[in-house]
C-alpha cells in the first residue's frame, strides 16, 4: 500500500453542490470556468497546500486561494480533509469580485 501523503500521490477535490452548479451555468465566463479548475488542479497536485493559500486561524483545514492573475476573478474556500481514508480536499464555495 502506498502512503497517501508520499509526495508526487494528488489527494482528490471534490466539489460542493454549489460549485457544480456554478460550473454547470453555461453564463460563466470562461476565464473563471478556467481558474476554478485550476484551482482544483493544484489542490490536488499539493495535497491541500497550494502555494500562495491562506488559513482560517481558527479552522486551519479551511484554506482560501484567489482566483485569476492577483486574484481578480475571486476566491475559492475549500476543505482539507487529512484524516479521511483517503485523504481529499473539497471546494466548498467560490467568493467572485
Amino acid at each position: 500500500m502506498t502512503d497517501p501523503h508520499a509526495e508526487g500521490d494528488g489527494w482528490s477535490c471534490y466539489l460542493a453542490p454549489g460549485v457544480e452548479e456554478l460550473l454547470l451555468d453555461p453564463a460563466v465566463a470562461p476565464a473563471l470556468f478556467g481558474a476554478i479548475l485550476a484551482a482544483t488542479v493544484a489542490i490536488n497536485e499539493h495535497q491541500g497546500d497550494v502555494p500562495g493559500h491562506t488559513a482560517s486561524e481558527k479552522w486551519p483545514q479551511q484554506r482560501r486561494l484567489p482566483l485569476g492573475p492577483g486574484g481578480v476573478l475571486g476566491v475559492a474556500e475549500y476543505v482539507v480533509v487529512a484524516e479521511a481514508n483517503p485523504p481529499h480536499c473539497v471546494l466548498t464555495r467560490v467568493q467572485l469580485y
